[in-house]
């Protein structure tokens, strides 16, 4: 094969290479994150696309969402409402293998890895969650991608639980001010 020829397959592999990744993919260092309702409005999750060729299930409280294979990407599924700081850790459950892999800490999955990328504010108002579905990795997330609305990937602190952390703190003052006056 001469150059030319060669360097023509190289390009050629490349743009066939990046065209099976055309979908969102959430960016690295997101590895681990948790996601969090962020207020108590209704969470909608959107299927983005996948590259894997074992059909997998997103589920969320083993109420299933999306299949890779049979659901068209751009779908879109209301999850209902959640009150905001509630913590989300959506399942990955992979038929082929059986296996159940988690967002968040590597400790929820079978082989002690992390198999999702979260990416807050991927566009505004949405976290894209990127899926590694095999065990032991190899870790590029490029399995399955799923976007939701109305969360975030750090736990809010709801404005009841604030206030009750500094009623203490304003009581206290208000003591020390009436002492001064006596």
């Amino acid at each position: 094969m001469n150059t030319w020829a060669r360097i023509v397959a190289l390009v050629a592999l490349n743009l066939s290479a990046s065209a099976a990744y055309a979908f969102p993919i959430a960016i690295q260092g997101t590895e681990g994150m948790e996601v969090f309702a962020s207020t108590p409005d209704h969470i909608l999750a959107t299927y983005q696309g996948n590259s894997a060729t074992f059909s997998n299930d997103l589920r969320l409280n083993n109420t299933f969402i999306f299949n890779n294979h049979t659901t068209p990407v751009g779908t879109t599924v209301d999850l209902g409402s959640f009150a905001s700081g509630t913590k989300l850790t959506f399942e990955l459950f992979v038929h082929n293998t059986g296996r159940s892999y988690f967002t968040g800490p590597a400790s929820l999955n079978p082989d002690s890895h992390i198999h999702a990328r979260v990416q807050n504010n991927w566009i505004p108002g949405a976290t894209l969650v990127s899926f590694e579905d095999l065990y032991n990795g190899p870790f590029v997330y490029n399995d399955l991608s799923f976007s939701f609305t109305n969360t975030t990937t750090a736990s809010p602190v709801p404005l009841p639980s604030a206030a009750l952390l500094f009623a203490p703190g304003l009581l206290g003052l208000g003591a020390m001010a009436n002492r001064k006056r006596l």
